[in-house]
């Protein structure tokens, strides 16, 4: 975070862990436009909206970002909180986010419903694997998704999709 005196916007967010068969994790690439040229990778998700619980909140974000329309009850977890605090387009913030977790056959992304910010901060998305993610020199959060994607992948039921 950049200036202690600088205000902090403290929100909750709801993320996925989507995982396909061969058991890996979908991230979706990003960028901070205050920061051009810093990228990263990070699972699906964002903020609460006004009413919204974070498995909502993960559910709309998951159609929104990559066009995987689910009903809240389908997402497995929590299946873990954390808080972070980072810098995005100027502003600091203090998160605190659940995932949860989806496991699916496969999923064509969608980015058709994206809103205008995510449209130009978001430029990719790829199928990762634990070893992918363990071996790459890419910046991506969280920082031990390996061990959580490890950890998930054995013995969850596949919805239909």
């Amino acid at each position: 975070m950049s200036d202690a005196n600088q205000h902090v916007i403290t929100r909750r967010a709801g993320r996925v862990l989507l995982v396909d068969q061969a058991g890996r994790a979908l991230l979706l690439r990003g960028g901070d436009p205050a920061r051009p040229g810093l990228h990263w990778w990070f699972t699906p998700g964002g903020g609460l909206e006004p009413g919204e619980s974070p498995v909502e909140a993960a559910a709309r974000e998951l159609f929104e970002e990559i066009g995987l329309r689910v009903e809240p009850a389908e997402l497995a977890g929590p299946i873990r909180h954390e808080r972070t605090e980072f810098s995005f387009d100027s502003r600091d913030y203090r998160q605190a986010q659940d995932f949860f977790l989806l496991r699916v056959a496969g999923w064509q992304v969608d980015m058709a419903g994206m809103d205008a910010q995510e449209r130009l901060t978001i430029t990719e998305h790829r199928w990762w694997s634990a070893a992918e993610i363990e071996a790459s020199d890419e910046l991506i959060y969280p920082a031990d998704l390996a061990v959580l994607l490890g950890e998930q992948v054995d013995g969850v039921p596949e919805t239909g999709l």
